[in-house]
């Protein structure tokens, strides 16, 4: 909560959960602390982007006023949800009893003596949750230029202070490291290798049994040869579709 000698304002940023083409409200809450009748004004570095009701008032003493902030709807999601757009609060004792319709440009000027209560508010870009998926906290920092804005709302010579802001994205998780995926991997791993190995050792079986079948004097190929070559056969078969 933002304090200061006259209003109290809750919250101190202005949270929007962005979504494209979606027209976005959330509210301020002024709380008078004082005896005295306090007028407020609220500004932007952004005029046409939001739109602020009201955007002056009178908080009577010990009571609060709320203030609704709507953004236009956007045609794009900001690169890494980052906004610039920042919001002056102006407050200034009133007179006993005035209305809204008693304020006047010239009880904000400072030049002419009045004592304003200035406070600034951030805007900051909310991720819309998209259960299951964890959302994370994340923050970004950036500085916009010297900015502020006029009576009726325009950008004047005035200075705002460095903002930063924070993005909320959900992100899924990296990689699975369970223990079962592990395990299985491993597990996969080492019948392949041992696959392999059977396979080199049933070839050199089979290359010894060719030479001793070269060296034989018979006419034909020996029956047991044929047996143990479609038997080598079939073990190569499974551990290959076994792989």
């Amino acid at each position: 909560m933002s304090t200061g000698d006259l209003l109290s304002i809750e919250p101190q940023e202005l949270q929007f959960p962005f979504e494209p083409r979606k027209q976005i409200s959330c509210s301020l809450q002024l709380f008078n602390k004082t005896d005295n009748y306090v007028a407020f004004k609220v500004k932007t570095t952004n005029p046409k982007k939001y739109c602020v009701r009201p955007n002056t008032g009178i908080v009577m003493p010990k009571s609060s006023c709320d203030v609704t902030v709507t953004m236009q709807a956007q045609k794009e999601v900001p690169p890494d949800m980052q906004c610039r757009d920042k919001f002056l609060l102006q407050s200034v004792v009133a007179s006993p009893g005035a209305a809204a319709k008693d304020i006047t440009p010239e009880m904000f000027n400072k030049e002419s003596g009045h004592h304003v209560e200035e406070s600034k508010l951030r805007v900051v870009y909310v991720a819309p949750p998209r259960p299951p998926s964890p959302v994370h906290e994340g923050s970004e920092e950036g500085s916009s230029p010297r900015a502020s804005v006029s009576d009726n709302g325009n950008i004047n010579n005035s200075e705002f202070t460095t903002v930063t802001s924070r993005a909320y994205m959900a992100q899924p998780d990296p990689q699975d490291n369970s223990s079962e995926t592990r395990a299985l991997i491993s597990k996969l791993t080492e019948e392949k290798s041992s696959a392999i190995q059977q396979n080199n050792k049933l070839q050199q079986e089979l290359e010894l049994l060719r030479r001793e079948a070269n060296k034989s004097r018979g006419g034909g190929i020996p029956l047991i040869f044929v047996l143990l070559v479609g038997l080598i056969g079939i073990i190569l078969g499974y551990f290959l579709k076994k792989t």
